[in-house]
């Protein structure tokens, strides 16, 4: 082996070690407010980019330890049927994804009321709630707002929490349309996956402070990625660049803790979803990740507990 290559391989090892070393003061730290022991977090992990089957899956998030799984209901009757049994034989909690595809706003209800039915009045797993990628950023506020009463009806039918995502391209893709549906709808509950807004406004949101907080008191479920200004997310959040982006972030996912507390509520659910490439950066002509994405949920999953719980 030539000096050049030891030398480069000796970097890579630096590099590499420096990305999978975590931050320890920040991984330490609690938030300012007092957590209560009886304060439950319920923290699941994702799917989304899992190469196996249904059953490895739920035996590997298990064996992680994870509370439960956050899945989209299958719309396929033996799929439902795999999946419900995989739930069960690892004894894991469940939320379930809806949503639509169809570019007609009515097509696309349809689907959307399907798969959200279908996991909402199902017998044999309650979820712990259903997170709605409901509507799209070109509809109408009128026909997005089908979505919205729909799922108020199904809520109060079920007593299930049915909260809609703050996802690009859908009906709250962006911090001030939020906020004009969270003003007209009262009963409307959001699953913050704030990273989606850093990157459609280009910031950490410091100068929307008002409306962040308007969503922060509608929350119910966090997706926990860490977006930034050019991305929903981050290469690798135990990198250090990354630290002053992760510590915004857990800004908000305090304020939502320390706001279920003042409320009453004894628990929150958390999904960790850095998600696969492209969502994950990989190398040019190789598509390798740049970091490894279990590896990063699992992280979050930990920092996390660290952080709320005792």
């Amino acid at each position: 082996m030539s000096l050049d290559r030891r030398k480069f391989l000796s970097t890579a090892g630096t590099l590499a070690a420096i990305a999978v070393t975590p931050l320890e003061e920040l991984f330490a730290s609690k938030p300012a407010f007092q957590v209560p022991a009886v304060f439950s977090l319920k923290i699941l992990g994702t799917n989304w980019g899992f190469p196996g089957t249904m059953d490895e899956f739920c035996a590997k998030a298990k064996k992680a330890g994870y509370d439960g799984v956050e899945l989209w209901w299958p719309m396929n009757t033996a799929a439902q049927q795999n999946m419900l049994d995989a739930l069960q034989k690892h004894n894991l909690e469940v939320g379930f994804l809806a949503g639509g595809s169809d570019k007609d706003p009515s097509k696309h209800f349809d689907q959307f009321k399907a798969m959200l039915d279908g996991g909402a009045y199902q017998k044999t797993q309650k979820p712990l709630y259903i997170n709605c990628h409901s509507g799209r950023d070109f509809f109408s506020m009128d026909d997005n707002g089908k979505f919205i009463d729909y799922t108020t009806k199904v809520a109060k039918e079920t007593g299930i929490t049915i909260c809609h995502e703050t996802h690009r391209s859908r009906i709250l893709f962006a911090a001030h349309v939020a906020r004009q549906y969270i003003n007209r709808y009262s009963d409307l509950r959001l699953t913050l996956d704030i990273s989606h807004w850093c990157n459609v406004h280009e910031s950490l949101l410091h100068d929307q402070e008002e409306t962040v907080q308007l969503a922060l008191s509608r929350t119910d479920h966090v997706h926990a990625r860490v977006g930034h200004t050019e991305g929903p997310q981050v290469n690798d959040p135990r990198a250090p660049e990354w630290a002053d982006t992760l510590k915004r972030h857990l800004e908000w996912w305090d304020a939502v803790v320390q706001l279920k507390i003042k409320s009453g509520a004894n628990k929150l659910t958390i999904l960790t979803e850095f998600g696969p490439p492209h969502y994950l950066p990989a190398l040019p002509y190789t598509q390798q990740p740049v970091a490894d994405q279990w590896a990063i949920n699992e992280y979050m999953m930990q920092l996390l507990r660290k952080r709320y719980l005792r």
